[in-house]
C-alpha cells in the first residue's frame, strides 16, 4: 500500500532531493507518494508544518532548532533526521557596491573567480564604516533571522572587523524577492541560495562576491524537518523517505543527469526559474557578473558525497553557538542539549542500516578541523572526509561548546 507524505518547500535548488525522489520514482520504489506545497517565505513553511498542513518540510536547520527552543514563538519540538545539503548559498552585492568592493576581486582571481573572503572583507569594512559615518549604513538581506545565511554572514563580517549589529544593518528578505530588493536599492547585498543569486546577476542587479562554502567549507544548510510528536506515527514513512532521497542524491550528482534534473527543478511548480540558471547551480558553475563566463567552484552545492546528508550532532551544536552569540542569549547546558537533539542520526542510521550506504561510526565530530582528506571510521561503507575548514582557520570542538561560545563573545 502506497503511503502519502506532503512536504513543504521554498523555490530553491536545494529542495531538490525530495522533488527528484518523487519525479524519478525512488519514492514509489519505497512505497511512498510525495506531494508538495510551494511557499514564498520560511515563516509560512514553518506554520504549515506546525499546524499539520504538511507532514515534513524543507527547512532552515537553525529554524528547526529555534522552534524547538521556543525562541520567538511557543516551543514546539522538531526533529531533523536528514540534512538536505551542505553549502549552496552565496553573498551577492549590489552592482554599485560591487563596483567598489570587488575591484580586482572576482575578475580572474580568487577561488574559481570568486573573491578571497579576507580581501573582500577588508574592502567591505572600509565601505561599511564610510557609509555608517554618513548616516546611511549598508543593509544586507538574509532569508530569516534563524538561518545559516544570517549566521554565516555575521561570522564572516565579524572576523573581518565589521560589527553586524552596529556597523551595518541586516534585514529579512524572502528568497524570491532578494533580486528585486537589490534592484530597488532596498538592500546593498544579500546572502541567499540559488537560483536567486544568479537571477540577480542576470538582471544586472548584483554581482556574486563569495560562496558561503568559502566561509565554512562544509556548512550545514537545509534539513528535512518534522514535528517530534509525529515521528513515531510516521517513522516507517520517514525512513522510507530517507532511503529514497539518498538514491535521489546519487542521481543528482551524476553529471549525466544534470540536464534532466535542471529541467525538472526549473518547472513552474518547483523553482520556476530559467533552466540554464538551475543547471549552473547543480553543476557548480556560477556566472558572477552580468555577461560573464561561468566560473567553476567545486562543492558549491554538496548533496551526497561524504555522507553529506548525515545529521551530525556537532553541526546542530555549532548553529546553537551562533544563536547564543548573535541573539543576546545566555548559554545553558540543558538548552544546548535540546538543540543537539534536534538532529537525529539514530533515525538516519535506522533507515539505512544494511543497505550498504555510507554510515559514519560517530555522531559528532570536530568541525573545521580538516585541511586534507581523512579516512574516518564507518559503521557501514567507507568514508573519506575532505577539507571542512572555516576561512579564519578556527575549528569547533563540540566537547568545548561553552568555551567556544565564550571565546567568540
Amino acid at each position: 500500500m502506497t503511503q502519502t507524505l506532503k512536504i513543504g518547500f521554498l523555490p530553491l535548488v536545494d529542495a531538490c532531493l525530495p522533488i527528484l525522489a518523487q519525479e524519478h520514482g525512488f519514492a514509489e520504489d519505497e512505497g511512498l507518494s510525495l506531494s508538495f506545497v510551494r511557499d514564498m517565505s520560511w515563516a509560512t513553511v514553518l506554520d504549515r508544518l506546525l499546524f499539520g498542513h504538511s507532514d515534513a518540510a524543507h527547512l532552515l536547520a537553525p529554524l528547526a532548532i529555534a522552534t524547538t527552543l521556543g525562541i520567538g514563538r511557543p516551543a514546539t519540538p522538531l526533529v531533523a533526521p536528514f540534512v538536505l545539503g551542505l553549502n549552496g548559498n552565496a553573498i551577492t552585492l549590489s552592482a554599485d557596491l560591487a563596483s567598489r568592493v570587488l575591484q580586482g576581486g572576482t575578475q580572474g582571481g580568487g577561488q574559481g573567480g570568486l573573491g578571497d573572503p579576507r580581501d573582500v572583507g577588508e574592502r567591505l569594512k572600509a565601505e561599511a564604516l564610510t557609509a555608517k559615518a554618513a548616516g546611511k549604513p549598508l543593509r544586507f538581506g538574509v532569508v530569516h533571522r534563524h538561518s545559516s545565511h544570517n549566521y554565516m554572514l555575521r561570522y564572516w563580517l565579524a572576523e573581518c572587523g565589521v560589527s553586524p549589529d552596529t556597523d551595518v544593518e541586516i534585514a529579512t528578505v524572502a528568497p524570491p524577492f532578494t533580486a528585486d530588493a537589490l534592484m530597488a536599492g532596498e538592500i546593498d547585498g544579500s546572502c541567499v541560495g540559488e537560483p536567486w543569486n544568479s537571477i540577480a546577476v542576470d538582471r544586472g542587479a548584483g554581482q556574486i562576491a563569495l560562496a558561503t562554502a568559502q566561509i565554512w567549507r562544509r556548512g550545514v544548510e537545509k534539513v528535512l524537518a518534522l514535528r517530534e510528536d509525529r515521528l513515531d506515527d510516521q517513522r516507517p514513512q520517514i525512513e522510507a523517505l530517507i532511503r529514497a532521497m539518498r538514491k535521489a542524491g546519487a542521481h543528482f550528482i551524476d553529471p549525466a543527469n544534470w540536464e534532466v534534473n535542471a529541467r525538472i527543478l526549473a518547472r513552474p511548480e518547483y523553482c520556476d526559474a530559467p533552466h540554464d540558471i538551475v543547471l549552473r547551480a547543480i553543476s557548480d558553475r556560477l556566472v558572477l557578473h552580468q555577461g560573464g563566463k561561468p566560473h567553476s567552484f567545486p562543492d558549491f552545492m554538496f548533496q551526497h558525497r561524504e555522507a553529506a546528508n548525515f545529521p551530525w550532532v556537532s553541526q546542530a551544536e555549532w548553529l546553537y553557538s551562533q544563536m547564543v552569540r548573535w541573539e543576546a542569549m545566555d548559554y545553558h547546558s540543558q538548552q544546548a542539549g535540546s538543540a543537539a537533539r534536534v538532529f537525529r542520526p539514530d533515525v538516519y542510521r535506522s533507515a539505512l542500516i544494511g543497505t550498504g550506504d555510507e554510515l559514519p561510526g560517530a555522531s559528532s565530530k570536530v568541525e573545521g578541523s580538516l585541511s586534507t582528506p581523512l579516512a574516518t571510521t564507518a559503521q557501514e561503507g567507507s568514508i573519506t572526509l575532505n577539507k571542512n575548514s572555516f576561512f579564519d582557520g578556527s575549528s569547533f570542538d563540540p566537547d568545548q561548546l561553552e568555551h567556544y561560545i565564550q571565546s567568540q563573545k
